[in-house]
């Protein structure tokens, strides 16, 4: 049986005020930076929940909507998770990188050092599930889960940055360890790792350019 369809509702309803969100939009997401110094000022549950609601309508395979969000603003598990990241990362830095990579991270100043695990209010865990579980245990697939959750990461990060927030893509590697603190099922892998929260006063960020449009797209 064919699935049942509903009218789409066109938002916004006319080109103008479509024109005017974009610019507003545009404005707004240009000036997106990864962060890596934050605030202490705190961020609300609430909002945390408006920001991962976001997130999750994002398009996904079939609908399947392979994601599932790990929220963390507990201290002490703040701190396991730093010290988790921080292990990979010391091994990453001291020989599993190769010399070039270690170059292209130099205009970041970039170290094994994450503080930033700790110091922002809120940790958000985005997990991939490769698979769904029936009521009966069996396995129930999932389609482009790679792609969808990568969708519904875009989306969240576009969300923090218009909420005022900032945050910065963290995937240290293996992130193994995210899933056996954190108790999540053999059927979700850990996919990105995002710290949440109010910009430090002080906060800087490298002064790097994007490429040019010409550089990255054709019109054909």
């Amino acid at each position: 049986m064919d699935a049942p369809m509903i009218p789409y509702q066109s938002w916004p309803s006319n080109s103008e005020e479509a024109l005017k969100l974009f610019q507003q939009f545009e404005k707004n997401l240009i000036t997106r930076r990864s962060v890596r110094e934050y605030s202490s000022n705190p961020v609300s549950k609430d909002q945390i929940q408006a920001l991962i609601s976001l997130a999750a309508s994002a398009p996904s395979g079939a609908n399947k909507q392979p994601w599932h969000f790990v929220a963390v603003q507990d201290a002490e598990v703040k701190r396991q998770i730093r010290a988790a990241a921080e292990e990979e990362e010391k091994a990453f830095y001291g020989g599993r990188a190769s010399e070039e990579w270690l170059d292209d991270l130099k205009p970041f100043a970039t170290n094994w050092q994450k503080p930033f695990l700790e110091d922002a209010p809120w940790l958000i865990v985005v997990f991939r599930k490769n698979y769904d579980l029936n009521d009966d245990g069996s396995k129930a697939k999932n389609y482009y889960v790679q792609e969808s959750v990568g969708i519904a990461c875009g989306f969240l990060i576009a969300a923090i940055h218009a909420a005022g927030l900032a945050t910065l893509t963290h995937t240290p590697s293996p992130m193994g360890f995210l899933s056996k603190i954190l108790g999540r099922p053999a059927n979700e892998k850990p996919f990105l790792l995002l710290p949440v929260g109010y910009p430090a006063e002080d906060a800087t960020v490298p002064n790097i350019s994007k490429k040019t449009l010409d550089e990255i797209s054709d019109f054909i």
